[in-house]
């Protein structure tokens, strides 16, 4: 592959512009296509500890960065791993941009997507669950009905074909195909295994498309030098980047809960019923049960509320916690045994085996085998308690596990810079200082069609009386300039609640609110109802693409910093200052810059759009480190006054008017 190749797909009069009528040839998509095919071309450094050849690109909104990393991965030669961080983008890769280079660049091309074995049909426990009269529970029989259907029909047993099935439907449950209850070649429907299936094709496929949860769930696997889950690849690429370091904190860690017991003791109580005889199968159930229910006394000695907690403070602060865990460690020793015995007796029986032996390992290492490089927390949620161990910093597990590993790796986001600099990034992912790097900007005219609103010096700052309710005053004033058609993010739920209730009975135009339903349905709803405004948290800072006129406004409480307590995040700023660093400016405004970024990014999603952009938080001029937020923002011009915002409307509906329609439908690459 080379530079001439990829310039002859990229430019005007190449091979995407005369294939797609709309196709915009845009410099910056082609300046990460050529860097791509370079990195991925470059041999493995064996002078380097990393080994691996390495490329970070940001590439903002509107670069068209997918198809400028997918065109070189194909033409590579190479087996690449693509992983993003959202289903989103996983859709728009499979349905989009690879039928795009299969068509016109790439006839040849083999792409899979590959997803956790609990999102696929274990067509052995299917017949099972549909032939016995437990399914009786289930009350809407359609439901069987059509499970039974789809068994009989589908060609790849994924989940996702079930479009009528609730998101934690407990028929799931019963029939998909999770590691610890799967026979293995054992199983009578092993030839026709999806998961089998599934890895017969990614091991032909050139392209194999994951999340980042699969993709660090797989590294985990093999640092234990256990039967991996995706086949051997040769280069991964990155998108959706600025993920990582969270996920990986999930993968490399540790996590030990009441529910994996209560999952356990379940799955032992119904393969008791029809393998074991009558004796051994009460034994059995009464061990079992004893563990379930010292489980139960055990959570009871955690707080109550609903949140996390620092697991040693918890420890220090509990009388009679060796007593109560050392109870816990004999109910489960006392399993371990019994679920031995018959294993060695049946070998159906070595999936539960194994299970009980990795909750006795985790409860050891999240209780009683610390180390200084992890955090041991707990976490109170609905029905259960989680007890977890993770590495403060995984920097050294990238270096160790994945950069030695592959021969090149493209890590790509729309935002991984704070203040213009990929210094966290760096930081954070163990990425040498040499490291090549790349900086994009988005080619939407940001200076012309959109405003950035900061409220006026007088405005109250976060800690403040009254500011809550000067933020619901002035939002309430933007929504009725911007007619609606606003999408309004908070850093609390509570914040959340708050804006519903003050904007309740206030306004002509229909209020969504994130957990009235679905996401998928919220913002399906949002963009046909063109007036509406959608309030929400968390997920929808990101991921959110709703181009045209009904997303004119984004408005944001204040700024995203994270929650200073959570054991997790106070572990890292502990390090950081025990290093000598400053954790406030070298930690916490960065991840607080690139949320925020994220956040505003939900506005300019096609170059017809445009609209107004509001941060309710005077610290952006009131403190020193506002100016470093400030800096990583687009370059909309600052208004300060609410007759500013009125007027910006004003003049953007009659533009709105001039647009030929024609404009508003194109597909951009």
């Amino acid at each position: 592959m080379s530079t001439d190749q990829i310039e002859n797909i990229f430019t005007p009069g190449g091979i995407l512009s005369q294939a797609l009528p709309y196709y915009e040839s845009r410099p910056g998509q082609l300046s990460m296509a050529k860097a791509v095919a370079v990195t991925l071309a470059l041999p493995k450094d064996t002078n380097s500890l990393a080994k691996a050849q390495m490329l970070a690109v940001e590439a903002e909104t509107g670069i068209g960065k997918t198809l400028a990393y997918l065109v070189p991965a194909v033409l590579s030669g190479q087996k690449v791993v693509v992983s993003t961080g959202t289903l989103n983008l996983q859709e728009q890769i499979l349905n989009k941009e690879i039928p795009l280079i299969k068509r016109h660049i790439y006839p040849e091309l083999r792409a899979v997507c590959v997803k956790g074995r609990q999102n696929y049909l274990c067509l052995y426990r299917a017949k099972q669950f549909l032939s016995e009269p437990q399914m009786r529970l289930f009350k809407r029989s359609t439901e069987l009905e059509d499970l039974n259907e789809w068994v009989n029909t589908t060609r790849s047993g994924d989940r996702a074909e079930l479009t009528w099935l609730p998101d934690y439907s407990p028929l799931w449950e019963q029939v998909c195909s999770y590691t610890a209850k799967c026979l293995g070649g054992k199983c009578p429907d092993n030839a026709d295994c999806f998961v089998g299936k599934l890895r017969k094709m990614a091991a032909k496929a050139h392209i194999l498309i994951v999340n980042h949860h699969l993709f660090f769930s797989d590294l985990a696997i093999r640092r234990f030098g256990h039967a991996e889950v995706l086949p051997r690849y040769q280069t991964v690429i990155f998108d959706e980047a600025h993920h990582l370091e969270n996920v990986a904190t999930r993968y490399f860690g540790t996590s030990f809960s009441m529910y994996q017991v209560r999952d356990l003791v379940r799955d032992i109580e119904e393969m008791a019923l029809v393998g074991l005889k009558k004796n051994i199968r009460q034994k059995t159930n009464q061990i079992a049960r004893a563990l379930a229910a010292q489980a139960s006394e055990f959570s009871n000695i955690f707080p109550k509320k609903r949140r996390r907690y620092n697991l040693p403070e918890i420890i220090e602060q509990t009388a009679g916690w060796n007593v109560e865990l050392n109870t816990l460690f004999t109910a489960l020793d006392s399993l371990n045994r019994q679920l031995e015995s018959i294993a060695l007796a049946d070998e159906s029986w070595e999936g539960l085996k194994r299970r009980g032996l990795e909750l006795g390992d985790n409860l050891a290492l999240t209780t009683t085998d610390m180390n200084s490089s992890s955090v041991y927390w707990c976490e109170r949620r609905e029905k259960t308690i989680t007890l977890a161990a993770s590495p403060i910093e995984v920097a050294s597990d990238f270096r160790d596990h994945l950069y030695s590993q592959v021969n090149s790796i493209i890590f790509t986001s729309a935002t991984l810079t704070t203040g213009r600099k990929f210094d966290y990034m760096f930081k954070r992912f163990g990425l040498d200082n040499d490291t090549e790097t790349m900086s994009l900007s988005s080619p939407f005219d940001y200076a012309e069609r959109t405003k950035l609103y900061i409220p006026p010096n007088d405005f109250p700052e976060p800690n403040a009386a009254g500011y809550s309710r000067a933020v619901q005053e002035q939002s309430l004033q933007i929504i009725k300039a911007s007619k609606g058609r606003a999408l309004l993010l908070f850093t609390s739920l509570y914040a959340m609640r708050e804006m519903r209730s003050f904007l309740a009975d206030t306004l002509p135009y229909s209020i969504l609110m994130q957990g009235d339903a679905p996401k998928s349905q919220l913002l399906e709803t949002f963009q046909k109802k063109s007036d509406s405004i959608l309030l929400a948290v968390a997920s929808f800072w990101e991921g959110v693409n709703v181009p045209g006129e009904s997303l004119s406004c984004v408005i944001i409480d204040k700024l995203p910093f994270e929650v200073p307590s959570d054991p997790v995040i106070k572990a890292r700023v502990n390090r950081i200052q025990e290093e000598g660093g400053k954790p406030f400016f070298d930690f916490q405004v960065p991840r607080a810059i690139l949320a925020l970024r994220q956040g505003v990014g939900r506005l300019m999603r096609a170059t017809t759009d445009q609209g107004l952009l509001a941060v309710m938080d005077i610290r952006l001029y009131s403190k020193g480190y506002g100016r470093q937020f400030l800096k990583s923002m687009p370059a909309s011009p600052i208004i300060r006054t609410m007759a500013e915002v009125k007027e910006f409307f004003l003049s953007t509906d009659k533009r709105v008017c001039e647009i030929p329609e024609s404009r508003n439908s194109k597909e951009v690459y």
